[in-house]
């Protein structure tokens, strides 16, 4: 959206992270981390290359965690393919809390559209809430009964979303 202004109808963002031109990307991560402040993170791995104070640098979503939190409401193949593909992410903390690349003029010059995913227990929906209003959207959507894997957990209405999408904005 950056790089391509003119070539992007829309940015859509499903259940996840989305950034502004206002702040560093850091600061989605860091709300992330205070929202599930205290919350087991069960059988997940994470790394504190930085220090036990300073955020994490790496995590590993264990296959509890994962049936738990992330595919509690897809089909049990696609959580036991997930489990089977499941790697270890590096969070680049320092990088992310560096001054954002984003501008008003190109990133922010795109239409945005988010989809909120009700019940994802991953981004919950008071976090999905407060990244619509930190980065205004020109459009909210909500699938009801959906987890942080939509696609999986309601494929039709996921599809139904981005149709709409399309068509609105084409």
């Amino acid at each position: 959206m950056e790089s391509y202004p003119n070539k992007v109808i829309a940015g859509v963002y499903l259940t996840a992270f989305m950034p502004n031109h206002d702040s560093p990307p850091g600061t989605l991560l860091e709300e992330l981390f205070k929202s599930t402040q205290g919350e087991s993170m069960m059988d997940s791995q994470l790394s504190f290359d930085d220090g036990p104070q300073s955020p994490p640098t790496t995590v590993l979503f264990g296959p509890n965690h994962s049936a738990a939190k992330v595919y509690q409401l897809s089909p049990k193949e696609d959580l036991e393919l997930a489990i089977t593909l499941l790697r270890k992410g590096k969070w680049f903390m320092k990088d992310l809390g560096k001054e954002s690349l984003l501008t008003k003029e190109k990133f922010g010059s795109v239409k945005r559209v988010y989809i909120v995913c009700n019940d994802d227990l991953l981004i919950k929906e008071s976090l999905q809430k407060w990244y619509i209003e930190n980065s205004p959207t020109e459009d909210v959507k909500v699938i009801e009964g959906a987890d942080h894997m939509p696609m999986f957990s309601k494929p039709k209405e996921l599809c139904q979303c981005l149709q709409e999408v399309a068509e609105k904005y084409n």
